[in-house]
């Protein structure tokens, strides 16, 4: 580029004979100038790009390997709906506990399956909905083609995800807690029967009427005096 430069500046000294020296070498300047801004805008273009490139190649960083998490509420698993990018990215299907991580493009935020995220959606799959009323993990009253759609997505789940843990199952810890609680206030109101006595009165006000009527006829008749 250089020599095509000083070729067109030679011409110009034979073209324009009459232009003074200073006039020639103003002109000489003004089209290295040109030349060095449009290296620098395209150089600095062609490096904006290779950096652009590389930008993705540094953000993609390795994925940490899945955590177990155990068995863990539905509760707990809301925790892991990817909207905190610290956390796996989990789901479940049929109390079965997925990492999804791999595909956050599709279940993170923002992504066309998002609302399954951190949460049971067995029905919804089965079903192929998005309502709210169906991310749950209920499957019942569902029919055959229902379930064996939801067969082919844990089948699905289960070769390309990595199971870490289960859902609770929430309607059984409900009953077992009731029935516990039911059995503890049983257990108080028959101690409570046996061992307290009423605020205002005595033991004898508890003896059933019948009893009292023997008792006061017994002691009756010890009262009688001998006629002998």
């Amino acid at each position: 580029m250089d020599l095509k430069l000083w070729e067109t500046f030679k011409e110009a000294i034979a073209t324009y004979p009459s232009l003074s020296p200073a006039t020639l070498f103003t002109v000489a300047a003004l089209l290295l100038a040109l030349y060095y801004v449009a290296s620098a805008l395209f150089g600095s273009s062609d490096h904006a790009d290779r950096r652009m490139d590389r930008e993705p190649e540094e953000e993609m960083k390795p994925l940490p390997p899945p955590v177990q998490v155990g068995e863990i509420s539905a509760e707990e698993l809301k925790q892991y709906d990817g909207s905190d990018p610290n956390k796996p990215l989990l789901m479940a299907i049929k109390a079965q506990i997925y990492d999804v991580s791999q595909s956050r493009i599709f279940y993170g935020p923002g992504g066309p399956y998002a609302l399954f995220a951190g949460k049971d959606a067995s029905r919804a799959l089965a079903k192929m909905s998005f309502e709210e009323k169906d991310l749950t993990g209920d499957i019942s009253g569902l029919g055959p083609f229902e379930l064996e759609a939801l067969q082919d997505w844990e089948y699905k789940f289960m070769s390309k995800y990595v199971k870490v843990g289960t859902v609770k199952d929430q309607v059984a810890e409900t009953e077992a807690t009731a029935s516990s609680h039911q059995e503890t206030e049983s257990a108080e109101a028959v101690k409570h029967g046996e061992d307290v006595l009423p605020e205002n009165g005595d033991a004898k006000d508890n003896v059933p009427p019948e009893s009292n009527v023997a008792s006061e006829t017994v002691g009756t008749s010890h009262g009688i005096p001998d006629k002998e």
